[in-house]
């Protein structure tokens, strides 16, 4: 699988991402618990339009090339960032740098997440928190892609626990920025149930935790795929202001900013995600 990764990375974009489409459509065509979470997220959304089973399929499509751009973000960072244009709202992200102000950036599971990751890991101090992989090998893959261009000393990234969160607090502190995706399931006790495209999905509440104890902006942003392999463009949305102090509240409010970047590139949202489970020891949702 190593050498496999390394063989996408050597490939043009477009026949990486014509690969990728491929891949996709091929998941799912033959994976019937795919293609019926894909359905049913994209059908409860609204999002699709008069046309939700072409619509289902595109997203496919985007989720593989998703898949094997991702040995381009792990092992061609250069020619990534080459391709990659900060678009909408880069302005606001300037401004609160040169104030030194400390930034979290809320990349959903949208576009290229893996390439915006880079992106900004090439014009800012970034540390991330990292949760290692249950499969060895490709945890082992994804720390070589990820320290190529970064820090070899292990300084870019934070492990997803209390010691973790203290490094990153540390970091943030000192003007530093982070990365984190909003829309993962968070385990028990460290979420809320809020409403997200009409159902209720349980969200993490370390953002607001975070932003209260550092005083981080939070800035929520996505990599948008271009079509033809013509590059990425990057989109910022900033939040004015801090999250409300009530847990239940701010879960509220990420998920309304994820959604305005959700609609702004649906068919790069990452339906198949079983974004509205219940984990162990969760209440159960309203």
């Amino acid at each position: 699988m190593k050498l496999l990764f390394r063989l996408l990375a050597r490939l043009p974009l477009a026949v990486n991402h014509a690969l990728g489409a491929l891949l996709g459509r091929m998941a799912y065509a033959l994976s019937p618990r795919f293609r019926r979470r894909t359905r049913e997220n994209v059908a409860a959304s609204g999002v699709a339009g008069p046309q939700p089973g072409r619509f289902c399929r595109l997203n496919a499509a985007e989720i593989g090339k998703g898949g094997t751009e991702l040995a381009w973000a792990l092992f061609r960072p250069k020619d990534v960032v080459a391709l990659t244009r900060a678009d909408e709202g880069w302005d606001e992200v300037e401004r609160l740098r040169a104030g030194n102000r400390p930034i979290i950036f809320v990349t959903p599971h949208l576009g290229a997440y893996d390439v915006a990751g880079r992106w900004l890991w090439s014009r800012l101090p970034i540390m991330a928190m990292y949760r290692p992989h249950k499969l060895a090998w490709v945890d082992e893959l994804l720390r070589e892609g990820r320290n190529t261009g970064a820090e070899t000393d292990g300084g870019n990234v934070a492990p997803a626990n209390m010691a973790g969160v203290r490094k990153l607090l540390r970091h943030l502190k000192r003007g530093g920025c982070s990365v984190v995706l909003p829309d993962q399931v968070p385990g028990e006790g460290e979420g809320e149930w809020a409403e997200f495209f009409g159902r209720p999905a349980y969200t993490m509440t370390l953002l607001g935790r975070l932003q209260e104890v550092s005083g981080a902006a939070l800035v929520f942003c996505f990599a948008e795929r271009l079509p033809r392999a013509g590059g990425y463009a990057m989109h910022f949305l900033s939040l004015a202001g801090a999250l409300p102090t009530d847990r239940a509240a701010a879960a509220s409010k990420v998920n309304e900013m994820v959604e305005r970047l959700v609609l702004a590139c649906p068919q790069q949202y990452l339906w198949g995600y079983n974004r509205y489970k219940r984990p162990a020891g969760a209440p159960p949702p309203p």
